[in-house]
């Protein structure tokens, strides 16, 4: 493989079986992958599995090679170091420069961006020590990614669940094209997916919002250096890795989510395909269908306006971005909406049956308050999500 050089350190966690799924995605994906796990980590996954899935020796041990000075070699090749999963144990000898394995001396001598992935009890991501740890290495410039929450080992539940091998790997991939860091210190909130608006315990009105825009720019926004909040209504996607979810359902709880935390935000991204009307009524049983009701009206009531309610709202220097779907006339529906809503950008793309929604890519022009529009070709939508932040970062700074 001629690809970027990837060191992938395993350590000694039972999610290291997850990490399986990573290294595949990173050999198919081009990349040369050399498997670094400690001792204990192979009671867990053994040398052969990883031999196999890198197509490279497994080294553990400082004095194997000796005659190669792995402990110094490998790290100084690397484009990239992932230490997945992380334990507080790694976290503890990274952050403290202490070196008495391969792996940890792999972390002092490499130069290149290093992703630590941390996998472990909830007690033990919370301890103190272990939070100081994870500020360290940050301040360092390493990028210590926030771990799910979810289902751990036995019966626990709770934060610091290893985050899904295919959100790991968008994480690699971003690291390594050179995203910027200009997003370090800032809180965002993101919102995605498509609202549903019930009718009765079996029905609602909804759209085709996929979430998968509203996820690119959470991702995209996690591997610039931003703490991320996705408020996600109605999606099957896996959680952005280093991203705290909230999950809703409907046009109202979007907005108490939204504004629970939006208040202590430097920006806020209303990418969420927001429901305008719902049912005026609720019925509590499923509504029958008789020979009688040959029709079925529904009255309709308008939802609150989110993005208008944050642009009045807004804290002192609080980036406010709102999205505009629409099938015709679209710059001209874009601009009148900008204006109305008072936001500071508007992303405008056009929607329909087999467009945008659902849809792995998208196009569409951000408008800004001060006037300024900028087309965004057809893409992937994490290009699109990169474009957007391109343009919020300018205003942050």
């Amino acid at each position: 493989m001629t690809g970027p050089k990837v060191v992938l350190g395993v350590g000694a966690g039972i999610a290291a079986y997850k990490v399986c799924e990573l290294l595949r995605r990173l050999t198919e994906s081009g990349h040369s992958v050399k498997v670094v796990p400690t001792a204990d980590a192979l009671r867990f996954v053994g040398e052969p599995t990883w031999a196999a899935l890198s197509g490279q020796p497994v080294q553990t041990g400082v004095w194997e090679d000796i005659a190669d000075v792995p402990h110094v070699r490998i790290g100084q090749t690397a484009d990239l170091v992932v230490v997945a999963p992380a334990t507080a144990n790694l976290l503890a000898k990274a952050a403290h420069g202490i070196a008495d394995d391969l792996l940890t001396n792999t972390l002092l001598t490499a130069r290149c961006p290093v992703v630590f992935a941390p996998a472990m009890h909830t007690e033990m991501w919370e301890h103190p020590a272990t939070r100081a740890n994870v500020a360290l290495l940050r301040e360092r410039g390493n990028i210590v990614v926030e771990p799910a929450s979810g289902r751990l080992t036995g019966r626990d539940t709770g934060p610091g669940r290893l985050p899904d091998p295919a959100e790991l790997f968008e994480v690699a991939r971003r690291v390594l094209a050179g995203d910027p860091r200009d997003l370090v210190g800032r809180h965002v909130v993101v919102s995605a997916g498509g609202t549903r608006e019930p009718i009765d315990p079996v029905r609602f009105i909804g759209n085709r919002s996929s979430g998968l825009q509203g996820y690119a720019l959470a991702r995209v926004a996690a591997a610039r250096g931003a703490k991320v909040t996705l408020v996600a209504a109605n999606t099957a996607l896996p959680d952005p890795a280093g991203v705290s979810v909230v999950r809703v359902g409907s046009a109202l709880e979007m907005r108490e989510a939204v504004q629970s935390v939006a208040a202590a935000a430097d920006v806020v991204v209303m990418a969420a395909a927001v429901a305008d009307f719902r049912p005026s009524v609720f019925q509590g049983s499923k509504i029958k269908k008789t020979d009688k009701n040959e029709t079925l009206p529904i009255e309709l009531v308008k939802n609150p306006d989110i993005l208008a309610e944050l642009v009045t709202r807004r804290t002192p220097g609080q980036v406010i971005v709102g999205f505009a779907a629409e099938t015709d006339d679209v710059l001209d529906h874009g601009r009148a909406k900008l204006a109305r809503k008072g936001c500071d950008l508007l992303v405008v793309n056009q929607v329909g049956e087999n467009l945008t929604f659902g849809a792995p890519d998208n196009a569409g022009v951000i408008l800004a308050a001060t006037g300024a529009e900028r087309e965004i070709p057809r893409g992937s939508k994490d290009q699109l999500a990169s474009a957007v932040w391109d343009e919020i970062a300018a205003l942050l700074a």
